[in-house]
């Protein structure tokens, strides 16, 4: 009798289909790079690290991905795939734009969560698109474009069908994305099983926003503020040290926002100014060194504009929009910009902390002027922590509108993209 041989494929849930145990074993390889990459950083974070978590040799590992750049590439799609899916989820499953964007927001906190408890993979914060070398940058930033109209057009939908308030959609939508990558920061500080509620919390701000008051709110206009050289303090040299020092930091925060930690070149930053290499090393001692004080600069810059606004005769709401716009002023003006909070892990640990506990104490005074403002009554009676979380995101998300949209007047600009805190997307 002769043998007999199937030539139908294994059933996908067989232990025997390689090429389902393949898809698996990517997937896993993927949610604990995510994970390591969000905690670590891409460049605390080695190849070894993420196979040890895994039980698998390096080697083995190399049968999936070949360099640490390859799994950032890999990790980026992956979740920007996710992300897509589950629009078109959202789609079939909703029909009013409204609801669709509601979802799209809710689900990102359920995300997290589900990584947390084993339910779901982890998706990897798209923090250092720009430190991928093309093509594959030009893929990642296809892609997550795509994630963004997709989100504005629920907005212009909305706005057509007259269930969201007329706003510049453009702006709305970077400051909710904005809001959404700063989650991981600080979602973990709070109690797991109060998510949920922490979600609607954070939707119910974006959609009616902060203002208390009938009608929607309009700020009195804001001219540009003094320039940097005012605003930062702390430099004892002499004056022409200090003036070289804040142009290595302007300069190598444009470098690290434009190009990640691992994509800036020191030797191409002294190069754009114009000054030797050993004037240069002068100043700064390594890369490292040079990201920690852009950061140590930012604060600086941040807090001054606190303090600012801590000392104006305003209400609570009023205080929120002049340091919102301040800041947004420096992002997108010859005075910045800030550092983007993209490369916080390329950070040692020790480091890292200091910024993010200074950062935190920032935030906190940001906050009292929320508290106030409820207080005064100029503010709804809201989650101060969650709207100054969600309000951050945003800041740090607000350099280079010019990139997204024309901009003739840069403090409407501003107004335009703080507006979906303060009015919210419901019509009012």
């Amino acid at each position: 009798m002769g043998s007999y041989k199937s030539t139908d494929s294994p059933a996908p849930g067989s232990p025997f289909n390689r090429s389902a145990q393949h898809d698996a074993k990517r997937t896993a390889i993927l949610s604990q790079a995510a994970r390591l990459f969000n905690y670590k950083g891409s460049r605390s974070t080695t190849l070894r690290d993420i196979a040890e978590t895994l039980g698998l040799t390096k080697t083995s590992l190399y049968y999936y991905v070949k360099t640490k750049e390859e799994l950032i590439y890999q990790c980026y799609m992956a979740a920007l795939a996710y992300h897509l899916k589950s629009m078109e989820d959202i789609e079939r499953r909703y029909s009013h734009p409204l609801d669709r964007a509601r979802a799209f927001f809710l689900l990102q906190f359920e995300n997290w969560r589900a990584a947390q408890e084993g339910r779901g993979p982890h998706l990897a914060a798209l923090l250092e698109i720009a430190s991928l070398q093309p093509p594959r940058r030009g893929e990642v930033e296809g892609q997550y474009v795509a994630m963004f109209k997709r989100l504005r057009g629920y907005l212009r939908e909305g706005i057509s069908q007259g269930d969201v308030r007329t706003c510049e959609t453009i702006s709305a939508t970077r400051a909710m994305l904005g809001s959404l990558d700063w989650i991981f920061s600080w979602l973990h500080k709070l109690p797991r099983e109060n998510v949920d509620t922490i979600a609607r919390s954070a939707w119910d701000i974006l959609e009616h926003g902060l203002y208390s008051g009938t009608g929607e709110y309009h700020p009195t206009r804001i001219e540009a503020g003094p320039g940097v050289e005012n605003y930062v303090r702390g430099f004892d040299r002499e004056e022409q040290n200090r003036l070289k020092q804040l142009a290595f930091y302007k300069s190598g925060t444009w470098f690290f926002n434009k190009k990640g930690f691992n994509g800036t070149s020191l030797d191409e930053i002294a190069e754009h100014l114009n000054v030797s290499k050993g004037a240069f090393y002068y100043h700064i001692k390594n890369k490292e060194d040079l990201l920690f004080n852009c950061y140590i600069y930012s604060m600086n810059i941040t807090e001054h504009i606190y303090e600012q606004s801590e000392q104006l005769e305003d209400s609570g709401l009023g205080k929120i929009d002049h340091s919102c716009r301040r800041i947004f002023h420096v992002q997108n003006s010859e005075q910045g910009p800030l550092i983007r909070y993209t490369t916080i892990t390329a950070l040692p640990m020790a480091k890292r902390k200091e910024i993010l506990e200074r950062t935190d104490d920032a935030n906190r005074r940001f906050g009292k002027f929320i508290s106030a403002g409820i207080a005064d009554g100029s503010v709804r009676n809201i989650d101060p922590f969650i709207a100054q979380q969600l309000i951050s995101g945003a800041i740090n998300a607000s350099m280079e509108i010019k990139r997204w949209r024309s901009v003739e007047d840069l403090d409407r600009a501003a107004v335009d993209y703080f507006d979906l805190f303060f009015n919210g997307l419901k019509p009012r």
